[in-house]
């Protein structure tokens, strides 16, 4: 393990960190009657966009992703459409999922679609900022002792941390205490985006924990 691999990883997880704040913040100055309940849609987009942007441009300028075997201009645009293609069935997969666990199938299908945009750029983003539209490496990196690097360590703590956080955000919402924040899918979304930045923190604790026993396979 590189120490530089790892004051990289916290850098980039503190910008991120910053990058949802700043999201949450930066339009309650910009925008009449922003909030976090009542315009939910646009604080949940907010979000998305940040995180998007943010992470895409942080691991380009890192170089953390896997180079391309062929840097031709076609190599590149089939690895974007793929990145593209791959991130709106991760949407529509997580739309599904959520819709079996109970969330309405027409009513708030909006909210619910939302709630997976979410969700997608908090996971499965990273995944392919990290690891490229390859589904094998991902498989590899989420199986037992499949880590390679701090980074998909790192993944795999943020993506465990969000979806961990999304499901539990799911509990307060049936019960009768009438808070604003119970509406579909407000707690959802913000326990999961919790979750995801306790994962940022999380991460460089536990992999600064468990230095000694992290022996990483070379790639």
């Amino acid at each position: 393990m590189k120490d530089i691999e790892v004051k990289g990883m916290i850098s980039a997880h503190a910008i991120i960190a910053a990058a949802v704040l700043l999201a949450t913040l930066l339009p309650v100055l910009l925008v009449q009657g922003f909030s976090v309940y009542g315009t939910h849609l646009l604080w949940l987009y907010s979000v998305c966009g940040a995180v998007a942007s943010v992470n895409i441009t942080i691991y380009w300028l890192l170089g953390v992703s896997p180079p391309s075997k062929k840097n031709t201009l076609s190599s590149k645009l089939n690895k974007a459409f793929l990145s593209c293609l791959y991130f709106v069935l991760s949407c529509l997969l997580f739309h599904a999922v959520v819709v079996l666990y109970g969330a309405p199938l027409l009513e708030s299908a909006l909210e619910t679609f939302s709630f997976a945009v979410l969700l997608s750029t908090l996971t499965t983003l990273r995944c392919l900022c990290l690891l490229g539209p390859n589904v094998q490496a991902w498989i590899r990196v989420f199986s037992r002792d499949g880590a390679m690097s701090v980074w998909d360590t790192s993944l795999q703590i943020t993506t465990a941390c969000s979806v961990i956080g999304a499901w539990l955000g799911a509990f307060p919402i049936p019960l009768d205490w009438d808070r604003p924040w119970q509406v579909w899918p407000i707690s959802c979304t913000l326990s999961a985006t919790i979750g995801f930045l306790t994962g940022l923190v999380l991460a460089p604790v536990w992999i600064h924990w468990h230095r000694k026993q992290l022996t990483y396979k070379s790639k």
